[in-house]
């Protein structure tokens, strides 16, 4: 019974007698011990994918179930593991005995990395051995601000938000952004910081009128539509008197009204990167290369307008 439930090589049972001791365990609702099964091959057949304390928006989300989705078909249970700024507790991959940890991020602290290697962690995701391990290029800031530009619009801000815990993605969008202003010969963006309530929404839209701005380029969709709802608020008419894009194509830009202009990122995709990334360190095979799908489009709607004639 054994050698058939452990698909055992080398046996010479008939596949009659497969067949009734496989009907046999699922009457008696047998399952594997997936403890013991480890233990015999070495594999928990886990991947741990270690997140950055960051708010769980709807685009990480999308990342995380796709991923979810392909490695439960290839057999592989995917659990994910914050890693908190305070450190006090153990960190997963040391109980779970997984056969990949993955960063989300793309990067793991050199404290971290030390900590992997002692708990013998067969796979670790990226290679902290390979220094020229691919980044995925961050091209929404260059489409928000090209499609501003075409627009006619010459005075632009950039609204970021002002989450502490995602400073760093906060920082390089912005840089980007400051960079295809510099590219498009616009004047360099006004930065304004934006929290998620009318208040902070409403300051940042008197300073950009204060300025003369024109439009807006948003961190993401969340940033975009507490802009545009503090446009409204003070009867402003969106794109007329101010444009707005986002960024992430999330569901509500689409059921706004103006629906908003956004940046899209094929985020299932992303997640399926993420999961044969870790497949092919599971596996010992070639990682793959960045899928065409990743790339990013501007999905121009109701939001964004021609520059007003001032």
């Amino acid at each position: 019974m054994g050698f058939v439930l452990n698909e055992t090589a080398g046996q010479t049972i008939s596949e009659q007698t497969k067949k009734r001791v496989l009907d046999e365990a699922r009457r008696l609702g047998y399952r594997p011990h997936t403890a013991a099964r480890a233990l015999a091959s070495g594999r928990s057949r886990i991947v741990l994918a270690v997140l950055p304390d960051w708010p769980l928006d709807f685009s990480l989300r999308r990342h995380l179930e796709e991923a979810s989705l392909v490695l439960d078909e290839a057999g592989y249970s995917f659990i994910t593991y914050t890693a908190h700024p305070t450190g006090q507790a153990r960190p997963l991959w040391e109980t779970l005995a997984p056969d990949v940890v993955l960063s989300v991020t793309g990067r793991f602290t050199s404290e971290q990395i030390a900590s992997l290697r002692a708990a013998g962690i067969p796979a670790i995701v990226p290679n902290p051995d390979d220094l020229g391990a691919e980044e995925y290029p961050e091209e929404g800031p260059l489409l928000q601000m090209t499609h501003l530009e075409s627009l006619g619009h010459r005075r632009v801000a950039f609204a970021e938000s002002a989450d502490s815990r995602i400073a760093d993605l906060v920082a390089t969008r912005r840089a980007r952004a400051e960079g295809a202003a510099k590219v498009l010969q616009l004047a360099p963006p006004l930065t304004l910081s934006v929290s998620l309530d009318p208040g902070s929404a409403e300051s940042a839209l008197d300073e950009m009128l204060r300025r003369g701005i024109t439009a807006v380029a948003a961190y993401n969709d969340d940033v975009a539509v507490a802009l545009v709802g503090a446009a409204l608020r003070r009867r402003l008419d969106v794109p007329q008197d101010l444009s707005v894009v986002g960024h992430d194509d999330a569901p509500v830009a689409a059921i706004l009204e103006p629906q908003l202009s956004t940046v899209r990122v094929d985020t299932a995709g992303l997640g399926r990167y993420i999961a044969a990334l870790a497949l092919s360190a599971a596996e010992g095979a070639a990682a793959p290369s960045m899928p065409p799908e990743t790339r990013a489009e501007l999905v121009a709607r109701a939001s964004t307008g021609p520059a007003p004639k001032r």
